[in-house]
């Protein structure tokens, strides 16, 4: 299972990370930015991974969470 949102398909992005040295940016190598994810259950026995930004929505929709 990869590290996905299951409801906006947010997953990892590849970022470059900057070195500056002497007032100048040298080239180093790329980063891997992971989404927050977190299981949260919906349904009695219904769980689901879901990035925090969908989980404060659904929080917000009245969907209850575990605390």
């Amino acid at each position: 299972m990869a590290r996905q949102c299951e409801l906006c398909k947010k997953t990892t992005r590849t970022a470059v990370k900057l070195k500056k040295l002497r007032g100048k940016y040298n080239p180093t190598q790329k980063k891997r930015q992971k989404p927050n994810l977190k299981k949260i259950e919906i349904d009695k026995g219904i769980k689901i991974r879901v990035c925090m930004k969908c989980a404060k929505t659904l929080a917000k929709n009245n969907v209850k969470l575990p605390s």
